[in-house]
């Protein structure tokens, strides 16, 4: 059998120089396949005719613990360990694999499961009360799924910069390619080559060519610097499967956030914006994609957005009504709070630190341009009451730099 410990999941970003790593704090993958075939009958027939194979879909669900970093919001978006701030429009285009490797008790590995081309189509963060671990959940879109077993058990990916002159050949003797047992002569599941920040799929033969006898890719016209990345499978085992993270927490508690609402125009949040009492917290994002076929191709072709979704919910304990004076934009104590003057300029800040100390800042989230959609709450017996605050938007930046937060 094989054990979770021992299910190692990892992400490879298909654009740009942007390196795969492991995915960290990972408490639950659900990954679900739809095969999508469509039952043919026939008038005059009583038994099945077929079954039309369609596209498949692929919807892959991940949850993990909050541990400070944002380094998997770049590997989703595709960007280089340097960028610090991430928007919305970020998650357009992208895609990336993300693979198991599979071992059970005996330490025999078995195989590697493997999700090419996923998009992100949502992610949450969410604080579920003041005890609470925070949780981030992720949803991601695709259209296949392969289990490489046997001979082509081990999914590898090589990167080759290229140096200056010819430098065309790249030897994969060390991790040889086996062949596509579905497909004869085929040992590369593609080669990517980024120029200049510019990321395309080439093609075989006319971009390049594997001669199985040598182990030698040769790519047919490079330049200086180009960045090739060759996908395939083999028999030996990558050098790197899963690395654990020691550096970052294990997780981070809710005492270790703050939370500011606040309007911009009235100048920077300040520590009148901070708010107390909040009992959960969550920030909710959806994505409408337009991911588009055409006629003649299997693949998806072009990728995009064409809506986005910020939904932010606060709860807490009624004491004072700091929040619905700000979303009613009046100073505190303000005689009449009119729900039908509520903002639609709201700022809410989740900012996340390394531990309760808040001396250490790790990353923030900032949701702009929102305005408030329902105002809930209510009363039981031998209870304090409650309400709670539901925001939206389209707007969010996910952050490292503190100061892109205003505060």
């Amino acid at each position: 059998m094989i054990h979770s410990s021992y299910f190692r999941p990892r992400i490879f970003p298909f654009n740009g120089d942007c390196a795969p790593a492991e995915i960290d704090r990972a408490q639950a993958i659900d990954p679900t396949v739809s095969l999508n075939r469509e039952k043919v009958e026939e008038i005059g027939n009583p038994n099945i005719v077929g079954y039309i194979k369609k596209t498949p879909t692929v919807g892959y669900r991940l949850t993990q613990l909050e541990y400070g970093n944002i380094e998997f919001w770049r590997k989703l978006t595709n960007k280089a360990d340097s960028v610090l701030t991430i928007d919305l429009d970020d998650f357009k285009t992208p895609t990336f694999d993300i693979c198991a490797y599979l071992t059970d008790d005996d330490a025999t590995f078995k195989g590697t499961i493997w999700y090419p081309k996923l998009r992100t189509s949502g992610f949450s963060v969410t604080i579920g009360d003041p005890d609470a671990i925070v949780e981030r959940g992720f949803d991601f879109v695709g259209e296949k799924a392969v289990i490489w077993q046997g001979d082509n058990k081990y999914f590898i990916y090589k990167e080759h910069v290229a140096g200056s002159g010819s430098d065309d050949d790249i030897d994969l003797t060390a991790k040889a390619p086996i062949e596509d047992p579905d497909n004869a002569g085929e040992y590369m599941i593609r080669v990517l080559r980024v120029r200049a920040s510019v990321t395309t799929e080439l093609e075989e033969t006319d971009d390049w060519t594997y001669t199985d006898g040598t182990k030698i890719l040769h790519i047919v016209s490079i330049q200086t610097d180009d960045i090739i990345k060759a996908y395939y499978t083999s028999t030996t085992a990558p050098d790197v499967q899963f690395t654990p993270n020691t550096a970052d927490p294990a997780g981070i508690l809710a005492d270790s956030c703050d939370i500011y609402v606040y309007i911009p125009g009235s100048g920077k949040p300040s520590s009148d914006d901070y708010m107390y009492r909040v009992q959960s917290a969550t920030i909710d994002v959806s994505f409408d994609r337009e991911d588009t076929k055409e006629i003649g191709n299997r693949e998806v072709v072009k990728r995009g957005i064409r809506d986005k979704t910020v939904a932010v919910t606060l709860g807490r304990l009624l004491e004072e009504f700091t929040m619905e004076e700000v979303l009613r934009g009046v100073a505190p104590g303000y005689g009449k709070i009119d729900v039908e003057e509520f903002s639609d300029q709201v700022t809410v800040i989740i900012k996340v630190y390394e531990d309760n100390t808040k001396t250490t800042f790790k990353y923030g989230l900032k949701a702009t341009g929102l305005t408030g959609s329902e105002l809930r709450g209510g009363a039981g017996i031998n209870a304090y009451v409650n309400t709670e605050n539901a925001l939206e938007g389209e707007a969010l930046v996910i952050t490292s730099d503190a100061g892109e937060l205003g505060i």
